[in-house]
């Protein structure tokens, strides 16, 4: 006996393409950014004095950019759903505790927004990770290969 329904009634190809295109987009621009600023806090003289303004020491900021590059690493290879959880929450513990020194400094705008506006992209980044984890696996068939005959 053949089924009548086909195809799922609530997720349809086109959606979850466009998530997962959305997802890659984003991701490829928050890593961009992330990327740019390890290498700002390894070689920009200015972005060295703002670690010591928020009274970090010298080694944290040589092995935070060093963990912002393997996170970047993690987000954009092969890798298991785990690890990539992992470098989210990682980056959310940074991103986190950036705009937490700032405020508590009392920075202003200008000095905290550039880590509120790469922690908007990371949300939009884990936000459509988990929704594109979150299909079904029969969802991320190709759509000949869900039609019967």
């Amino acid at each position: 006996m053949e089924s009548t329904m086909q195809r799922p009634a609530l997720v349809t190809d086109t959606s979850l393409k466009a998530k997962t295109i959305i997802y890659w987009i984003v991701t490829v621009i928050f890593c961009l950014q992330i990327g740019f600023t390890a290498y700002a806090q390894l070689r920009l003289p200015q972005v060295a004095e703002m670690f010591t303004h928020l009274g970090f020491p010298y080694y944290f900021r040589v092995e935070l950019s060093w963990a912002k590059l393997l996170g970047v690493v993690v987000l954009l290879a092969p890798v298991s759903a785990r690890l990539k959880e992992w470098a989210h929450a990682g980056f959310a513990i940074t991103l986190g505790s950036a705009l937490i020194a700032h405020f508590t400094l009392g920075d202003g705008p200008p000095v905290w927004s550039w880590a509120a506006g790469t922690g908007a992209l990371w949300g939009l980044s884990y936000f459509f990770w988990r929704r594109v984890q979150a299909a079904p696996a029969f969802a991320l068939q190709q759509p000949n290969e869900l039609r019967t005959p």
